[in-house]
């Protein structure tokens, strides 16, 4: 089967989709955007028309949750550790600790935290919204000023009446 690759442009840089007939088995931000226009403009392949569709939702606010078929590749834990995230709401965060207690090994902080940090499906599987313990936004593949700005979209501020 034929693995296909696009590129969509973010309001936090350029995603780009991995995937097959199969899933989505990538979805990841270039920390380069000098992407060529001609790259960003080509026909996206119709397996992965369905992701960037639904990012784009993401995005302008309309869409909480995905609903997309993954196939990500790793170990079955990383697996496990990548479907727990699935469980965590649109808005809210979770601690490793939580997230480690949400798989039933609470000594096994460390391995989740590093198989977060491998989750190779950007945003759809949610690691941004895993923290420190103390609330700090720790680690994030796509830069910490990603995944702050990933929380702040998905539970802005709130403006206040002065009266």
């Amino acid at each position: 089967m034929e693995i296909h690759t696009t590129y969509h442009k973010t309001p936090i840089g350029i995603a780009e989709i991995i995937g097959d007939e199969n899933g989505i088995q990538s979805v990841s931000v270039l920390n380069n955007d000098a992407i060529a226009n001609s790259i960003l403009h080509q026909k996206t392949p119709d397996c992965l028309q369905d992701c960037v569709n639904q990012l784009e939702e993401y995005f302008i606010g309309k869409r909480r949750s995905f609903d997309l078929t993954l196939n990500p590749k790793g170990t079955p834990f990383q697996k496990k550790v990548w479907e727990a995230l699935l469980n965590i709401p649109y808005g809210k965060t979770r601690t490793y600790l939580q997230q480690s207690k949400a798989l039933g090994d609470v000594k096994a902080i460390r391995a989740v935290a590093s198989a977060n940090g491998k989750n190779p499906i950007w945003i759809i599987v949610p690691c941004h919204r895993v923290i420190g313990s103390d609330g700090s936004l720790t680690g994030y593949a796509g830069g910490i000023w990603r995944k702050k700005w990933l929380l702040a979209h998905e539970n802005p501020v709130k403006q206040q009446s002065l009266f």
